[in-house]
């Protein structure tokens, strides 16, 4: 990881916030395992909606406490409405509130070769006993590995075809037959599966490509309950990694302003 920013930058970590309680426990469990990766940080969970407790909650306790800087970084894997309006806005109503306080908005954690990486491991865990090894070379194809990597999906063309690429890293970096599906949009799970088969693969894992489980994994896990699936990705070392890195990068563009 990159060097420590300065102690006074306090980290909040904002996730997207569902009434399911897995996923604010799993948003927790990031921060704290984050917060663990630097002892000297203030880290700080909070979500964008429907989980407790909110940003302007946070923001408000961090200034409140005595910083005077403070960088946000969106739990978020794709650059959506989300990361593009909702949060930013609430970031300018915050600056306005508390004048003294510096706030900087991070990067999404995606793309990033690093989710790849985790999203490979997921598989991996969940195939065991039996590792997923499989190859395009094996004299068997029919022990090649198929892999869905199931994401949620938006309205926008553009975000889509960036979910694409994580399927195709995914390939690239084990040799695995991918296909993407999205949970509320077109090409869906079962279709992602259906394509793997007409390409004579007979085992078949979802990968989970969501922060953390809710609705959308458990409606796609229902449709597709003869697969396997993965855990979602969680505080994966790789992503708790790569939080630190949106936070050094926001840090270090902050000194650059300054100077």
């Amino acid at each position: 990881m990159a060097g420590s920013a300065p102690l006074d930058a306090a980290l909040i970590t904002v996730g997207h916030g569902s009434r399911d309680p897995r996923s604010a426990a799993t948003v927790a469990a990031v921060a704290a395992a984050v917060a663990e990766a630097r002892p000297g940080v203030t880290v700080r969970p909070a979500f964008l909606d429907l989980s407790a407790p909110s940003v302007d909650q946070v923001v408000d306790a961090v200034a409140s406490a005595g910083h005077t800087h403070a960088v946000v970084v969106p739990l978020l894997l794709g650059n959506a409405f989300h990361a593009r309006v909702d949060l930013p806005g609430l970031l300018a109503a915050a600056r306005r509130r508390h004048p003294l306080l510096r706030v900087d908005q991070a990067d999404v954690l995606g793309p990033d070769p690093r989710l790849v990486h985790a999203l490979a491991d997921r598989v991996r865990a969940a195939c065991a006993p039996e590792p997923p090894s499989f190859a395009p070379h094996e004299r068997n194809p029919h022990r090649r590995l198929g892999v869905v990597v199931a994401a949620v999906g938006a309205s926008s063309p553009a975000a889509n075809a960036r979910t694409r690429l994580v399927a195709r890293a995914l390939a690239e970096h084990t040799g695995w037959a991918t296909e993407i599906g999205f949970a509320t949009t077109e090409p869906r799970v079962s279709a992602a599966r259906d394509r793997l088969s007409a390409r004579g693969i007979d085992r078949v894992v979802v990968a989970h490509y969501f922060l953390a489980p809710g609705l959308l994994t458990d409606r796609i896990a229902a449709a597709t309950p003869d697969l396997t699936h993965t855990a979602a990705l969680g505080s994966h070392p790789a992503l708790v990694d790569l939080v630190w890195d949106r936070y050094d990068a926001a840090c270090g563009e902050t000194r650059a302003l300054s100077a």
